[in-house]
C-alpha cells in the first residue's frame, strides 16, 4: 500500500517487526500503525465490550482502536497506541482483547447479545439473585474487564525524572507554536518547545501546504535554525497544567529504539515556566452513523497523514464523508497521488460538486458492510440510496480545539458557533495562552499570525523587548462547516451509531441515559462510560454532548462539557515514580552517627525512613533487654547521648510567622520570646491530634519547629496546605531543614557537666533555663542548644551543621564514657519516655483528641486549625477513652495492643473499655509499665482493670494511674 514519491519515511532503510505472530517489514520513520497499514493489515484489535473488529482510526495520540501490547523479553506493556509507537528493528507487538486472534474472537458473541448489554446493564442485571454476585457475576466481570494484560513479572525497565525551568514553554510544534517560539527566541527569552511527535511541525508534515514557497517539512526544518535559546523536546507530551506555572511532561526516551541496557524508557519532566503558549492544535471528530466503526472507516486527517507523511494509501478506493469544506483537501491529495477516490459525500446541501470525482451534496452515509474490513457503503441522497464500493471511508465531522491543558484548573471552555466547537477562555490557567487551532483559529496563515501575536504578548509579559518578526506567506483554506453529529439508522435491535470507539458507546446509549434521568453531562458520562478510559473525550466528547443536548431539548452550551483532568495522555506509573523502586522506593537514610553506632555493634532498626540504633550492647550482655535496662539506668544516674537528628525540623520566617504558628498550633506561639522554647499540640481539620513537638523562637520573626520523626513529612505537607489554602497572603515562609542539622540529646544528672566540657564557653544558666534556647560554640563551630528533655532528666539537645555531626557524636561519647555514661538507643529511649508519660505516634495515632490525651487546656481562646471540629459533641466527655498509665498488680509481662475490660465482665467486644498503646519494663520503677486509653480513664485512677491479649496468651489485672510514673512534679528536668 506504499505510494511512490510520497511520505517522509526512508524506504531504503527497511525495518523488520512482528505483529500477532507474523513477520512484516516497515521503513525508518514509520509508526507501527503506518507499517501495518502499508502491509495491508486492517484488523488491529477488538473493542472493549462487544469485541467488534477494529482498525486504525487516526494517526495520533488520540487513537481509540489501535492499542497493542508491546513485548520486550519479559517486559510486556499493554495499551500502547500503534499510532504513536515508532518502528524499530525487532519490534514485537500483539493485538489486545481477543482470543484466540484478532480476526477470530470467541468473545465476539457479545456483539450478538448487544441488545441485552446496553448502558448500565450491569446495574440492572446483576442485582438478583443476590448470592450469585460473588460466585458468578463478579468473577465473570473481572475476567472480562480490561483491555491489555501484564506479564505478571516485575518491570525491569529504567525510568527517569527531571526538572526544567524556562521563560516560555510552548506546547506544540505546529505553525502557531513555531511562530510563538520564534518571536520569543528573537527577544532573548529562554524557550522550551515540547511536541509529542517524533519531529516538530504538526499538520505542516501532513497537510501538503506551502509556507514562504517551501513545503511544510522544509519550512519547519529551517524555522528555528540558529536559535540556541530554544530547546526543542520531541517525543514529549505535556500531560498536565499545575499550580504556579508548573507543567508535567512525559518524554519517550527509549521507546522508539530497540531495548538496550541502561537506556531509560521514559522520563517524566516537571517544567516550571514563567509564561506558556498552548499551541496544541485541534483534533478531527468523527460523525456517528450506522456501523461507523468498521476497519477501514478512518478520520480524514488520518488518511491524509498516512499518505503525506508515511507514503501509505489507506485504501485502493477511498471515499470521503464530510460536513465541512476543509476536508476536500484530503480527496485532492489522494487523487494527486494516484489513489482512486470513489466519491465525496458532503452533508451540506449547498456544497460544491466541482471535483475530479463523483460528489454527492446533501448526502449522508446510512450504512456500511464488511465485518473484517470495509467493502461498501450505503449513501442516502435526495431520497435515493446509493451503494458505493470502497475499502476506506475518510470521515470528517469538523475539528475540536485541543484545549485540555487550559481546563486543568477546572476552568470551563465556551461554545463557538462559528466553528461548532468549544474554545478556551483567556485566563483559564494563569500564564497560559492558547494560539492557533487550539484557540479556534483555523487556517495556516491565521495560525501563523496567531502564533506571532501570542508569542509577542508572552514576551511583553516577561518584560522583554520584542523584535520584528515577519510572518511567512501562506494561505487559508475555507472551513465552511455545517454541523452534523449523527446519522440515524433504520431502527432495530442491532442498529448502532458509534460515538466512543474505545468504550463501545453508541448514540442509543446516550439517549437511554437521558431517558432514565441521567441528564447531567457528568452523570451521562459515568452511566454510559462515554469519554472515559482511553478516549478521555478526545474523539467522542462533543458529538456525545450534541446527542445529549438533542435528547434533553437543550443547546450544546447549556449541556456543558465534562471535566478535563491530567494527564492528557497516559503516563506510566513507573515514569512518575522514577527512582522509586527497590532502595529507591524505601531509601536507607543514615544518621551522621551511623558508622560510630555500627562500630559499637548497635543493631539498626527502621524509624520512619531512617535507620537508628536499637541498643548498644556491652560485653557479657546476651539480650537486648539487658542492654536496654543498663542504658536506662545510665541516663537516670549519670549521662546518656542519643542521636535525635531524625526529628523533623522546619525553619519558619516572616513577620506573620508567629501568627501562622498560632493558626496551626492549638496553643499560642506569637507571645513566645526569642531564646525560649514551647511545647505545641497540632490538630487536623477534623479536630483530631496530628502531631506534637517543640518550637523555638530563635530571633524576632524566626522560629524552628520540631516534629516527631514519624510525622515530619506529614506536618510539612499540612503546613504547606494551610499556607496555600487559608493564608496565602501572609508574610511567612518555611522550609524543612531536617537533613541540614545533626542533633543530639544529652540527658542525665551529669548532662550539664558533659556539655560544658565540649562548649567553648560554659553554660550561662540564666540564658538556658528549662525550655530555653540559644547559640553556642563547639570548638569554633556555631551550634544551637535547646534545654528540653524527652527522658524526664535534666536534658539538652545540641544541633550542629550536619557535616560536623559524626565528629561531635564521637567526642560526646568519649567524654560521656569517662563519666560513667555513654550512648543509648531506641529501646531505652522508649522506656524513658513511657516512665515520664511522654507521647509518640503510638498514642497520637489519628483517632485521639486533645481531650483524650488530657491536653484540652492547651487549646487556646484564639482560632486555630481543628479547633471548631474538636468542640463537636462526642469528642469529649466520660464516654471517651482517655490516656492513663497501667501497672500490673502482679509482676508479669504485658503487651501493647492488648484490650482492657472491667473485672467480672465477659471478654467480648461490647464490653471493651480500651486498649494499650505502649509498654516497657522499667528498671527505674522495677516492673512493667504501660500507656493506654481507657473509657473515663482520668476518673478511674486507683481502679483495677483486666488486660487481655489472647494472641499472646496474656490475661492479668492492672492498676490504673496517671500516665506520668517518674518524677511527676518535674523537679529533675527543671534542675
Amino acid at each position: 500500500m506504499r505510494v511512490a514519491g510520497k511520505g517522509l519515511v526512508d524506504l531504503s532503510a527497511p525495518i523488520g517487526f512482528r505483529f500477532d505472530g507474523r513477520d512484516y517489514v516497515g521503513a525508518e520513520g514509520d509508526t507501527l500503525a503506518s507499517a501495518l497499514l502499508a502491509n495491508g493489515v486492517r484488523v488491529v484489535g477488538r473493542s472493549f465490550k462487544y469485541h467488534r473488529p477494529r482498525g486504525v482510526l487516526t494517526a495520533g495520540s488520540e487513537e481509540p482502536n489501535a492499542m497493542v501490547e508491546m513485548v520486550e523479553g519479559d517486559q510486556q506493556t499493554p495499551n500502547v497506541r500503534a499510532t504513536v509507537q515508532e518502528l524499530y528493528q525487532g519490534l514485537v507487538a500483539r493485538s489486545q482483547n481477543r482470543w484466540p486472534s484478532a480476526r477470530f474472537d470467541v468473545m465476539a458473541v457479545n456483539d450478538f447479545a448487544s441488545p441485552l448489554l446496553g448502558a448500565g446493564f450491569y446495574y440492572k442485571t446483576f442485582m438478583w439473585p443476590r448470592r450469585f454476585w460473588e460466585g458468578l457475576y463478579e468473577p465473570v466481570i473481572r475476567r472480562a474487564a480490561g483491555l491489555g494484560s501484564l506479564s505478571g513479572k516485575h518491570d525491569e525497565g529504567e525510568y527517569e525524572k527531571a526538572y526544567a525551568f524556562c521563560d516560555l514553554l510552548v506546547v506544540g510544534g505546529g505553525p502557531a507554536g513555531l511562530m510563538a517560539a520564534l518571536v520569543a527566541a528573537k527577544a532573548g527569552a529562554d524557550v522550551i518547545l515540547a511536541d509529542e511527535g517524533a519531529r516538530i511541525g504538526g499538520r505542516l508534515l501532513t497537510d501538503g501546504e506551502t509556507v514562504d514557497g517551501l513545503s511544510g517539512p522544509d519550512w519547519v526544518a529551517q524555522a528555528l535554525a540558529a536559535m540556541p535559546n530554544v530547546r526543542v523536546m520531541t517525543r514529549t507530551s505535556v500531560t498536565g497544567a499545575y499550580d504556579d506555572g508548573t507543567y508535567g511532561a512525559l518524554e519517550r526516551v527509549g521507546l522508539h529504539l530497540a531495548p538496550r541496557d541502561h537506556l531509560p524508557r521514559e522520563c517524566f519532566w516537571r517544567i516550571v515556566a514563567k509564561q506558556a503558549v498552548m499551541a496544541t492544535g485541534a483534533l478531527e471528530r468523527p460523525i456517528a452513523f450506522p456501523d461507523n466503526d468498521r476497519p477501514g472507516v478512518m478520520l480524514a486527517s488520518g488518511v491524509q497523514a498516512y499518505l503525506n507523511r508515511y507514503g501509505v494509501a489507506t485504501g485502493r478506493r477511498v471515499t470521503l464523508f464530510a460536513n465541512n469544506e476543509a476536508a476536500r483537501a484530503v480527496a485532492r491529495d489522494l487523487m494527486a497521488a494516484g489513489v482512486q477516490v470513489a466519491a465525496i459525500i458532503d452533508s451540506r446541501e449547498g456544497a460544491s460538486v466541482a471535483e475530479d470525482c463523483p460528489v454527492y451534496a446533501g448526502a449522508r452515509v446510512v450504512g456500511t458492510r464488511g465485518r473484517l474490513g470495509l467493502k461498501e457503503i450505503t449513501v442516502a441522497h435526495k431520497g435515493d440510496e446509493i451503494t458505493i464500493e470502497t475499502d476506506c471511508l475518510a470521515v470528517s465531522g469538523g475539528w475540536n480545539p485541543t484545549l485540555h491543558l487550559a481546563c486543568h484548573h477546572n476552568g470551563r471552555p465556551v461554545w463557538d458557533d462559528g466553528i461548532a466547537a468549544f474554545v478556551p477562555k483567556p485566563g483559564m490557567v494563569p500564564g497560559l495562552t492558547a494560539a492557533g487551532a487550539a484557540a479556534g483559529v483555523f487556517g495556516l496563515a491565521a495560525c501563523l499570525e496567531s502564533g506571532k501575536a501570542v508569542g509577542k504578548a508572552a514576551v511583553e509579559a516577561l518584560g522583554l523587548k520584542t523584535k520584528p518578526v515577519k510572518v511567512p506567506a501562506a494561505t487559508d483554506r475555507a472551513y465552511g462547516i455545517e454541523p452534523l453529529w449523527h446519522v440515524p439508522g433504520k431502527g432495530g435491535l442491532w442498529a448502532r451509531e458509534w460515538l466512543d470507539f474505545a468504550n463501545d458507546v453508541t448514540v442509543k446509549d446516550v439517549k437511554l441515559s437521558a431517558q432514565e434521568g441521567f441528564v447531567s453531562v457528568e452523570h451521562m458520562k459515568r452511566y454510559t462510560t462515554q469519554g472515559m478510559a482511553p478516549d478521555q473525550g478526545k474523539n467522542s466528547n462533543v458529538a456525545a454532548l450534541a446527542v445529549l443536548a438533542d435528547a434533553t431539548g437543550r443547546s450544546i452550551p447549556e449541556t456543558g462539557t465534562t471535566t478535563f483532568r491530567p494527564p492528557y495522555t497516559p503516563v506510566s506509573i513507573a515514569a512518575m515514580g522514577a527512582g522509586g523502586r527497590g532502595m529507591g522506593f524505601a531509601p536507607q537514610r543514615f544518621l551522621t552517627s551511623h558508622q560510630a553506632s555500627v562500630e559499637r555493634h548497635a543493631p539498626m532498626i527502621e524509624a520512619g525512613l531512617w535507620y537508628r540504633p536499637s541498643y548498644f550492647p556491652k560485653p557479657g550482655e546476651t539480650t537486648w533487654q539487658q542492654a536496654c535496662e543498663r542504658e536506662v539506668r545510665m541516663v537516670r544516674t549519670h549521662v546518656g547521648v542519643c542521636d535525635v537528628s531524625t526529628l523533623g525540623k522546619i525553619d519558619l520566617q516572616g513577620k506573620d510567622a508567629g501568627r501562622f504558628l498560632d493558626f496551626v498550633y492549638a496553643n499560642t506561639f506569637s507571645t513566645l520570646q526569642p531564646g525560649r522554647v514551647r511545647y505545641g499540640l497540632m490538630l487536623r481539620e477534623d479536630g483530631m491530634v496530628l502531631d506534637d513537638g517543640t518550637t523555638a523562637c530563635l530571633a524576632p520573626n524566626h522560629y524552628l519547629m520540631t516534629t516527631t520523626t514519624a510525622a515530619a513529612g506529614l506536618v510539612m505537607r499540612h503546613l504547606d496546605f494551610v499556607k496555600q489554602a487559608f493564608c496565602a497572603d501572609w508574610d511567612v515562609r518555611f522550609i524543612s531543614v531536617t537533613e541540614q542539622w545533626a542533633q543530639f540529646a544529652v540527658a542525665g544528672p551529669l548532662a550539664r557537666t558533659l556539655l560544658n566540657s565540649v562548649l567553648d564557653q560554659p553554660l550561662d544558666m540564666a540564658r538556658f533555663p528549662f525550655m530555653g534556647c540559644g547559640s553556642v560554640q563547639v570548638q569554633g563551630v556555631q551550634a544551637r542548644l535547646f534545654r528540653i528533655s524527652f527522658s524526664g532528666e535534666e536534658g539538652y539537645e545540641i544541633a550542629v551543621p550536619a557535616r560536623y555531626g559524626e565528629a561531635l557524636f564521637r567526642d560526646l561519647l568519649a567524654r560521656a564514657e569517662t563519666m560513667g555514661g555513654g550512648p543509648y538507643g531506641m529501646e531505652a529511649l522508649n522506656v524513658l519516655r513511657i516512665e515520664k508519660g511522654f507521647l509518640t505516634h503510638a498514642e497520637m495515632h489519628g483517632r485521639v483528641t486533645a481531650f483524650d490525651l488530657g491536653l484540652q487546656k492547651m487549646i487556646a481562646a484564639k482560632d486555630c486549625i481543628g479547633k471548631g471540629a474538636s468542640l463537636r459533641p462526642g469528642l469529649s466527655g466520660p464516654e471517651r477513652e482517655q490516656l492513663v498509665g497501667l501497672r500490673p498488680v502482679q509482676d508479669q509481662a504485658i503487651t501493647a495492643g492488648a484490650h482492657l475490660f472491667t473485672p467480672g465482665d465477659t471478654v467480648e467486644r461490647v464490653n471493651d473499655q480500651g486498649y494499650v498503646t505502649s509498654v516497657g519494663q522499667s528498671p527505674t520503677l522495677g516492673g512493667w509499665l504501660a500507656l493506654a486509653f481507657l473509657k473515663n480513664g482520668r476518673a478511674r485512677h486507683g481502679e483495677n482493670v483486666r488486660l487481655v491479649d489472647h494472641l499472646r496468651g496474656i490475661d492479668c489485672l492492672c492498676q490504673v494511674s496517671g500516665p506520668v510514673f517518674h518524677d511527676p512534679e518535674g523537679g529533675k528536668l527543671r534542675a
